[in-house]
């Protein structure tokens, strides 16, 4: 494998480009590792306080009334600042949109149950139910190979 680094002091962000004919499973492992790299902690509040949440912890982040809430896998449930479509790029594609008001972390999923009306219903830990909606249900297959 050939390797170029170049180092520009005008650059302001660093960027990667990798060329290759095919994806292979090193390959992605070295993106998953750059992109880890580039992984951002998450604030939000509770009781008065500021709490910081690590990606990997959420399980979900939904729409409750006019609070934007993040449940993590050890029972914290914090009111977000940032609306949800910042919060989705930010989190990037370890995370999947199941509706216009919820992401899931699809590694947090008990199961997935398939309901009369053409939408999903997911049983995420801690008990947590999200519905799918029909308009994410085809890209949400698709994100898991269901």
């Amino acid at each position: 494998m050939k390797i170029e680094i170049k180092i520009d002091t005008q650059i302001d962000e660093p960027y990667i480009t990798i060329c290759v004919s095919k994806l292979t499973p090193a390959i992605q492992a070295a993106i998953s590792l750059l992109q880890q790299e580039n992984e951002q902690i998450l604030t939000g509040t509770a009781n008065n306080k500021v709490h910081i949440i690590e990606p990997n912890s959420v399980i979900v982040i939904r729409t409750e009334g006019k609070e934007l809430v993040l449940y993590s896998d050890d029972g914290n449930r914090v009111i977000m600042s940032k609306p949800l479509y910042e919060l989705e790029q930010q989190l990037g594609d370890d995370f999947i949109r199941i509706s216009k008001s919820a992401i899931i972390n699809p590694r947090k999923i008990r199961n997935i149950e398939a309901s009369f009306n053409g939408t999903m219903e997911i049983e995420l830990i801690l008990g947590i139910k999200e519905v799918i909606s029909r308009n994410y249900k085809k890209i949400f297959k698709e994100r898991l190979g269901v």
